[in-house]
């Protein structure tokens, strides 16, 4: 990053402390800034018959916000919710775009940012859809075995397409 970004990030940069179980975002709100996960754990999830159904967790070093409210700044489907006390930098959609248009270098962060979090989204398509649930939960161990820690099973089972007992059974049998 060029020296000019870095004073400009400083300068505009905001702050934030989220308590365990509060939102970042609610469902039929427009999600206005990007973030940056400093400490803490949040998951994404929304409701479907009434049930809560978890689609990412972001920890500490990803990106987060609503990508479809974000970019069309039009009301989320989803909410953003704190599972520990959590730190965020952000900043706001104007911000964001404003970065992108004066300093050229950061088109090249986002696209980076945007690989990674599409090639993670493929995964997981592909992890719902190939995959069994051993294999998924086995594939969570290997790669977010934090995550199996941290997150109650109740919100990881839906995540992983299965039920708090198939969850519970997979660990029992699998360490």
């Amino acid at each position: 990053m060029s020296d000019e970004l870095k004073i400009y990030l400083q300068a505009n940069l905001k702050q934030r402390e989220i308590k365990k179980k509060e939102y970042l975002l609610k469902a039929g709100h427009v999600s206005k800034h990007v973030c940056f996960i400093l400490t803490g754990l949040l998951r994404c999830f929304y409701e479907k018959n009434d049930t809560e159904v978890s689609s990412w967790f972001m920890k500490e070093g990803d990106v987060v916000f609503s990508i479809e409210s974000f970019y069309t700044q039009t009301p989320s489907y989803e909410s953003i919710q704190a599972l520990e006390d959590t730190s965020i930098l952000y900043i706001d959609h104007a911000e964001l775009e404003y970065i992108y248009k004066h300093f050229a270098e950061f088109n090249y962060i986002g696209r980076i940012l945007t690989i990674h979090y599409h090639t993670l989204w493929a995964r997981q398509l592909y992890s719902i859809r190939m995959c069994s649930g051993m294999e998924r939960y086995q594939w969570m161990k290997e790669n977010h075995a934090d995550l199996l820690q941290k997150v109650p099973a109740r919100y990881l089972a839906p995540y992983l397409n299965m039920t708090e007992v198939s969850l519970s059974r997979l660990k029992a049998q699998r360490g």
